[in-house]
C-alpha cells in the first residue's frame, strides 16, 4: 500500500542544433528545458486508481479489480507478455481503447494521454505487482504540440511514479529532504518504460525526448545512438512560441525534395549543420557550469549561421524571421528550434543582458502575438520532490486541480 504524498517532475526539451539534418544521419544536440511537467502521487481510496490531467481535461477513475481483470484479458494479446514486450501490440491498444471508451483512430491529446496511462499502469504492474490504489495528478508548464517534449515529460513522470509505487525502483527521498534523484540503473529503467509510453502516443519516436526528460542536461543524437554530454552549463534563454501551426511531416518531406533536386548545393549545407552541432558540443563541454559573458559570442554565431542554413533548407517562416528581427533589435541572437515552419524559437540571454532589455524583448515578442517564457537549458532530469518544496504556483495548481 502506497502511503506517501510526493511529487515527480521531468523537463521538456529543445533541439539546440541539428534539426532536419539529423533525419539524414547528422549530429543533433537536444537539451533539457527548465519548463517542467509535475506529477503528484498520493495514496488513493482502497481499490481505486484515479488520474487527473487538468491541462487536457481528463479526470478518470477505475476500480483496481476491474483493471486487474482487464490486464489478465489482454496479457497474451500480440507480441510477448504485457510486462515484457518492448512496445504494446495493436490488439492490446484496441482492448484498452474499448475499455476507456476511446474511438479507434482518436488522436486528441486527452485520448492519447489516457491510453498511455492505462497501458503503462497495466504493463508495469503486470511485471512488478498489483495495480496500485493511488491518485495521480499531472500538470505541465509545457504547451502541448509545440515540439517541446511535453508527451515525453509526461511519460517519464508516469514511469517513475508507477515503478516506485510497484517497488521496482526505490523512493530515494529521505525525511526532511526537498529533492532526490534515482541511481543510474533506476534511471535506465525509468527511461525504458517512458519510451514505451511514448510509443503509445507517437508510434515510432526516436527516444531522444524521453532520454532528455530522464537524464536532463544535453544529449548528442546521431543515427539512433544517444550519448549524454559529459558536462553541460546552465544557459538562460527566452523560449518563444509563434503559435503558427505546422506539419513536421510536410516540412521533412520538403527538405528531402530539395536535397534530391539540388544535391550539390544542399549536401554541403547539411555537412555545415553537422559541423555546428559538433563544434557546439565541444564548446559546451569546455564551458564552466555558470558561464560568464565572454563564453557567449561563439554560441551566438552558431545560432546565426544555423538559422540561415535552416532558411536555406526551406523550413523558415515569416513569423520566425520576425522573432529573429525583434530579438536582434535588442542585441540578442535567436534561431528556430524543432521542425520550423512556425513553432518555437530560442534566444540566448548572456549573463550581462540587462533585465530591462529582456523585458523589452519579451514585450515586443508578445506584441507580435507570440507567447514567451524566460527559462533555462541544461536543466536536471527526472526528480523526486517533497510536496512542501514545490513553488507556490505549482503547489497551488496541483492543490486546485
Amino acid at each position: 500500500m502506497w502511503a506517501r504524498d510526493v511529487a515527480v517532475s521531468a523537463p521538456g526539451k529543445v533541439i539546440l542544433h541539428g534539426e532536419h539534418a539529423v533525419v539524414l544521419g547528422k549530429v543533433a544536440l537536444a537539451v533539457a528545458l527548465d519548463l517542467r511537467t509535475f506529477l503528484r502521487l498520493r495514496p488513493g481510496a482502497e481499490g481505486r486508481l484515479s488520474v487527473s490531467l487538468p491541462g487536457v481535461g481528463v479526470r478518470r477513475s477505475w476500480d483496481t479489480p476491474g483493471l486487474q481483470a482487464l490486464r489478465g484479458r489482454i496479457a497474451g494479446k500480440g507480441r510477448g507478455a504485457l510486462g515484457t514486450a518492448r512496445s504494446p501490440s495493436v490488439e492490446q491498444l484496441d482492448a484498452l481503447r474499448e475499455f476507456a471508451g476511446i474511438a479507434a483512430g482518436a488522436s486528441a491529446p486527452e485520448s492519447l494521454a489516457t491510453l498511455a496511462f492505462l497501458y503503462m499502469c497495466l504493463a508495469i504492474s503486470a511485471k512488478y505487482g498489483d495495480v496500485p490504489s493511488v491518485d495521480i495528478l499531472v500538470w505541465s508548464e509545457l504547451p502541448t504540440g509545440a515540439g517541446l517534449g511535453s508527451s515525453a515529460a509526461y511519460a517519464v513522470c508516469l514511469a517513475a511514479a508507477l515503478l516506485m509505487v510497484c517497488g521496482a525502483i526505490s523512493c530515494p527521498l529521505q525525511e526532511g529532504e526537498s529533492t532526490a534523484r534515482w541511481t543510474e540503473e533506476e534511471l535506465t529503467l525509468i527511461n525504458s518504460w517512458a519510451f514505451r509510453g511514448e510509443r503509445v502516443i507517437h508510434g515510432n519516436p526516436s527516444g531522444v525526448d524521453n532520454a532528455v526528460g530522464t537524464w536532463g542536461g544535453a544529449l548528442r543524437y546521431q543515427a539512433g545512438k544517444i550519448t549524454p554530454l559529459k558536462r553541460v552549463p546552465t544557459l538562460r534563454i527566452l523560449l518563444t512560441n509563434t503559435k503558427v501551426p505546422r506539419s513536421t511531416k510536410v516540412l521533412v518531406a520538403g527538405v528531402k525534395e530539395k536535397i534530391l533536386k539540388f544535391p550539390a548545393i544542399m549536401n554541403p549545407v547539411l555537412d555545415s549543420i553537422d559541423a555546428i552541432s559538433q563544434e557546439c558540443q565541444s564548446v559546451l563541454e569546455a564551458m564552466p557550469a555558470n558561464p560568464s559573458p565572454e563564453h557567449y559570442p561563439v554560441l551566438e554565431e552558431f545560432f546565426d549561421i544555423n538559422q540561415h542554413h535552416l532558411n536555406v533548407l526551406g523550413v523558415g517562416h515569416p513569423s520566425l524571421d520576425r522573432l529573429c528581427q525583434v530579438t536582434a533589435s535588442h542585441s540578442l541572437h535567436s534561431k528556430l528550434t524543432g521542425a520550423g515552419g512556425g513553432g518555437c524559437g530560442i534566444t540566448l540571454l548572456p549573463p550581462d543582458t540587462s533585465p530591462l532589455a529582456v523585458e523589452a524583448a519579451k514585450q515586443d515578442l508578445c506584441a507580435c502575438g507570440f507567447e514567451c517564457w524566460e527559462t533555462k537549458i541544461g536543466a536536471p532530469g527526472v526528480t523526486l520532490h517533497s510536496c512542501s518544496s514545490l513553488s507556490a504556483q505549482v503547489l497551488h495548481t496541483l492543490a486546485r486541480s
